[in-house]
């Protein structure tokens, strides 16, 4: 299994406004060959700290998302938030390749 969290800090008043458009998203990803699961991470002290946690069946697998068009299209939208704040948030990716469970 492998697993890519991507960390973003936003203002603490913007988390729900982001929180929303995750709970909005597209799903393309959830039809991607190898694609387990998608969860978003609000650190329980920080609000404005959250982490995007996708779940793949092997590194291969996500790397293959990540060459596709629908995540060039994904993340082609992200550019287009209307907020401003949103529009330059820029994530802390981190790739784990599961080694024991």
């Amino acid at each position: 299994m492998y697993v890519v969290d991507s960390t973003v800090v936003v203002p603490d008043h913007k988390a729900e406004d982001l929180i929303r458009i995750y709970r909005n998203r597209s799903r393309l990803v959830d039809q991607a060959e190898g694609f387990l699961s998608f969860q978003l991470l609000q650190n329980d002290r920080k609000p404005g700290e959250l982490t995007v946690h996708l779940e793949w069946a092997s590194k291969q697998d996500y790397l293959n998302w990540a060459r596709s068009e629908q995540f060039k299209k994904i993340h082609e939208l992200e550019k287009q938030y209307p907020d401003q704040e949103l529009q330059g948030i820029v994530p802390k990716v981190t790739k784990y390749e599961v080694v024991a469970r």
